[in-house]
């Protein structure tokens, strides 16, 4: 992505979206952007996966934590393997300290929120519901990390596009291996 100029228009676009002089929307990302936080995500992977478990199909429950919990990993490794700096912005709205590529918040949000739609709704009439809900926590999470400058908004793209990809190939792998077939 970085090579085909997107460097080039991060800037622009990231000072569209950043808030430092607006109070409201800094308060308002701050909140949004918990959603993507490790320990919330894994807050509410166990509770799904207890929910699941509760819902006798522990072994969903397993495929949860499995696809979370890896996909967490996996964009840690990334961040460590790339070490893209942090936008150099007035102030950081909220406190870093890791690389900035890909989006931490975008990616773990897209999987916890994706995943928990899909694991404990895809069977059901309200999947799609679940589904757009999941997604909407997701954009909005990518969209709060811009308006708090601390990364560009390929690093958000990025981090989206890892973590859905992520959902569609490991959340199948998870449930071959987690849950038997009937």
């Amino acid at each position: 992505m970085l090579s085909l100029g997107a460097g080039a228009a991060d800037g622009r676009i990231l000072a569209m979206f950043y808030a430092g002089d607006n109070p409201t929307a800094v308060a308002i990302a701050q909140f949004i952007t918990v959603f993507g936080n490790a320990p919330v995500s894994v807050l509410f992977a166990t509770l799904g996966a207890a929910i699941l478990l509760v819902m006798k199909h522990p072994r969903r429950g397993f495929a949860l934590l499995a696809v979370v919990f890896g996909g967490r990993l996996l964009v840690s490794a990334q961040k460590y393997s790339i070490l893209r700096l942090r936008p150099e912005i007035e102030a950081h709205l909220v406190p870093v300290s890791n690389p900035s590529f890909p989006s931490g918040h975008a990616a773990n949000s897209m999987i916890l929120w994706v995943a928990l739609a899909l694991i404990l709704f895809g069977d059901t009439r309200f999947r799609n519901v679940a589904l757009a809900i999941g997604l909407s926590i997701a954009v909005l999470v990518g969209l709060s990390r811009l308006v708090l400058g601390v990364h560009w908004p390929s690093d958000v793209v990025g981090g989206w596009a890892f973590g859905a990809l992520w959902v569609l190939i490991a959340l199948p792998v998870a449930e071959r291996l987690f849950v038997p077939k009937r």
